[in-house]
């Protein structure tokens, strides 16, 4: 949004963005941008307050008076706190199926980016991560799941190890990056949430399927281990 703010501004029209992510706002430089220290997903606050929803939007519009910019400027209120029921469930479940016409590639690629404001948020909040035994960027991870799970033989990252350490490494790295993505958004899931959310609802679950099934078929009797290390027992036997 913030790249966008540039070519409006560039045809005369004023742009205003609230961020939630300052780190990144910094980077991009918009023309105007209110950086608020809430959580991901809730611009304003928490639901059901609108007094401190309008002082947020009166505080962004606010930036409008500026002739020019960039200007980032830090919202010096915090939300209020959200009440026991509302901080209930899972706020921000998203389910990202492949649209026609795009391959499986890109429906990862497009999965992953839409997640990892989310994942990078929640390293930086717990000060560490799981994601990394592959050794392998989360795209270019990616990429290798991908054309294995499509039926090819893709250059293995290293080519001393074996090509199935390299899958149930990457796989694993997969589902990683996906969990600690999910439970940086609003909510509390439970493990089954995570667990239902990623193996039905998500292109990253289906991609792990695939190379499950793969594994499934394999002469090779490592890449055939594969098949029950890399997907719990009760979801083999709901793909099964």
């Amino acid at each position: 949004m913030g790249g966008l703010g540039h070519f409006l501004e560039d045809e005369g029209l004023p742009t205003v963005q609230i961020s939630l992510v300052r780190e990144h706002t910094e980077q991009i430089q918009p023309p105007r941008a209110l950086w608020v220290p809430f959580i991901l997903g809730r611009p304003l606050g928490v639901p059901g307050d609108p007094e401190f929803q309008k002082r947020v939007l009166r505080a962004a519009l606010n930036l409008l008076e500026a002739p020019s910019g960039p200007i980032l400027e830090d919202y010096p209120e915090e939300a209020p706190e959200a009440d026991e029921s509302e901080a209930d469930g899972w706020v921000c479940p998203v389910s990202f199926a492949v649209a026609k016409d795009e391959s499986l590639g890109g429906a990862l690629g497009r999965e992953i980016q839409q997640y990892r404001t989310w994942f990078d948020l929640g390293r930086q909040k717990r000060g560490r991560t799981m994601f990394g035994v592959a050794e392998l960027e989360i795209e270019a991870l990616g990429d290798f799941l991908v054309a294995y799970a499509d039926g090819g033989d893709p250059d293995k990252p290293d080519p001393d190890l074996p090509l199935a350490r390299i899958l149930r490494s990457a796989a694993d790295d997969l589902k990683t990056f996906y969990y600690e993505a999910a439970t940086a958004q609003p909510g509390s899931p439970s493990p089954d949430d995570l667990a239902n959310w990623f193996w039905t609802m998500t292109v990253g679950g289906d991609v792990t399927v695939k190379i499950w099934n793969r594994a499934r078929a394999s002469e090779d009797p490592e890449i055939k281990r594969l098949q029950g290390l890399i997907m719990p027992g009760e979801w083999r036997e709901h793909f099964g």
